[in-house]
């Protein structure tokens, strides 16, 4: 491992598993933290995840999609996102369904069983479980002969006994390939005690001599007030705790699913930056279902005075400035659920109206006229809500680009995942090329479409739409110039890293990464079979 430029010893290739008691116990947080914080100190550092389920995915520079929680982590870890970093992704489309996307291709739809390899009757299928191990062993030792570190992130719970016989991400990965593991506590949901130890019982004896200790996470008070529970579970575990990190509002980062706080605080809550000029802008976006990539709303929220709230009535859109249809893996579902809730009025009513309307993806599919689907949905023809001159036809193969263009005479970049072809049929083209040629999007008067995620992080292009929202909307608002969005997103980056360095036991973490799994481990019964 390197430090600054001087050899820590003399193997390269460390590696660390990150696990939590539960999902959402801050594993993407501590992962990215860990990755910003070894990156500071000079360490060739890279983030893995060898299965995710998430609708909030990302597109590498060579056309990949991975999931957006292991790009955000790459930025931390300071170097360019690969689908190496996340072999297995899988984006939910119904309770039971899930797309498959593998080594950044999506392979084909799936059921719960159908993936964990079991036939009707419950017995386990014969090679499912083995062939996507190897694939993510084999991604894992590739990044680990290109790096001094790799530091993983599980996923939901290692001791989720019923899966663990076709387990890939957490204990059969670090069993896989030998990686000590630290298990992630949120003690602001409480029982975080009960949460560490019960994890560390339930796993089989083989399991746990890989469990070398624990991080309690999101903690508020006096830190001297919980020692004495951190050494009782150190006596009936045999393990130490690496790391107390105190709970902190506004850390901004791209989770996996479920909305969570933005870059200035909480979104639709007050904690926003007074604005620049006279005014505010509220900003509604639907909580449509199978929401996907709603990070493209952060960079509207990092902005001061923008208000940004998620609603799901049409009582909620009255005061809005500014409503964004987000993107849907479900976009014939999100059309029924925007009928059936009045919304879809709500949204014609604004259009006659001229009050602005932004669709991001399959958000803009469903603003068409109409959409033939016979590969998400299958659905077949469905009357869109004709507010955009589009016809969109689903097509087999997935885009997945990373283009950029201008806009509002402002440079934009962005990337694009989307089944969805649009055919345009009349009104202004939104984003075009260098040469003025038309690139994606459509817009009629205040309502506009694009496929492109992520466009609204270009700064000057944000600026210039917001003006342009502002104006139709009769608010006196004023983007204020100094807001970066990149360095806003590097800043939070470096608190994670801060929480790292300044709360956890660096040598500790260092020394299993360097050195592995700690020899005498205790096992602590009863243990899964």
């Amino acid at each position: 491992m390197v430090e600054g430029g001087s050899a820590v010893s003399g193997r390269t290739g460390g590696g660390l598993l990150v696990a939590g008691t539960t999902s959402d116990a801050g594993k993407s947080v501590v992962t990215a933290g860990i990755c910003r914080w070894l990156a500071r100190k000079g360490v060739r550092v890279a983030p893995f995840k060898a299965q995710n389920m998430s609708l909030n995915s990302y597109v590498t520079l060579d056309g990949a999609e991975i999931g957006r929680a292991q790009a955000m982590q790459a930025a931390a870890a300071r170097v360019e996102p690969s689908a190496l970093m996340n072999p297995v992704l899988l984006k939910p489309g119904s309770d039971r369904t899930s797309q498959v996307v593998l080594l950044g291709k999506a392979v084909g739809e799936m059921s719960a069983r159908g993936y964990f390899g079991r036939h009707t009757d419950g017995r386990p299928r014969q090679g499912r479980r083995e062939d996507l191990l190897e694939t993510v062993v084999g991604c894992l030792e590739e990044l680990r002969r290109t790096h001094d570190a790799v530091i993983c992130e599980g996923a939901g719970s290692p001791a989720e006994i019923n899966l663990r016989r076709s387990d890939i991400v957490n204990m059969g990965l670090a069993r896989a390939c030998r990686l000590p593991v630290v298990v992630v506590g949120d003690i602001d949901r409480g029982g975080v005690f009960a949460s560490l130890f019960g994890t560390t019982a339930l796993l089989a004896p083989e399991d746990q001599a890989l469990l070398a200790g624990y991080l309690v996470n999101k903690f508020r008070g006096d830190v001297s007030l919980l020692e004495p529970g951190l050494e009782m579970l150190r006596g009936m575990t045999g393990r130490p705790t690496l790391g107390v990190l105190p709970f902190q509002h506004g850390l901004g980062i791209d989770e996996e699913d479920g909305l969570r706080v933005s870059l200035r605080g909480t979104v639709g809550e007050s904690a926003v930056a007074p604005p620049h000029g006279a005014d505010v802008l509220r900003v509604s976006v639907l909580r449509v279902p199978l929401m996907s990539n709603f990070t493209d709303v952060d960079a509207l929220a990092a902005e001061p005075g923008v208000v940004v709230r998620f609603c799901d009535s049409a009582e909620e859109l009255a005061d809005a400035d500014l409503v964004v249809v987000p993107g849907t893996r479900g976009t014939v579902r999100a059309l029924e659920w925007l009928r059936a809730r009045g919304l879809a009025g709500a949204l014609a009513r604004r259009a006659a109206e001229g009050r602005p309307v932004l669709g991001i993806c399959g958000g803009y599919q469903l603003l068409g006229e109409r959409i033939e689907d016979d590969v998400e949905s299958r659905a077949g023809l469905v009357d869109g809500l004709g507010l955009l001159p589009v016809r969109v036809r689903f097509a087999p193969g997935k885009t997945l680009a990373r283009p950029h263009g201008r806009a509002l005479g402002e440079a934009v970049e962005g990337y694009e995942i989307h089944h969805g072809v649009a055919e345009v049929l009349g009104g202004d083209g939104f984003l075009h090329g260098d040469g003025g040629e038309p690139l994606d999007g459509c817009r009629v008067g205040t309502v506009w479409g694009t496929h492109w995620h992520g466009s609204l992080e270009s700064d000057g292009f944000r600026r210039a739409f917001l003006r342009r929202v502002a104006a139709d909307a009769g608010r006196a608002f004023e983007p204020a110039p100094d807001t970066r969005f990149a360095a806003l997103r590097e800043q939070q980056l470096d608190r994670l890293g801060d929480l790292i360095e300044e709360h956890a036991d660096t040598g500790a973490l260092l020394r299993l990464i360097e050195k592995g799994v700690p020899e005498g481990l205790p096992f602590v019964p009863p243990g899964a079979p």
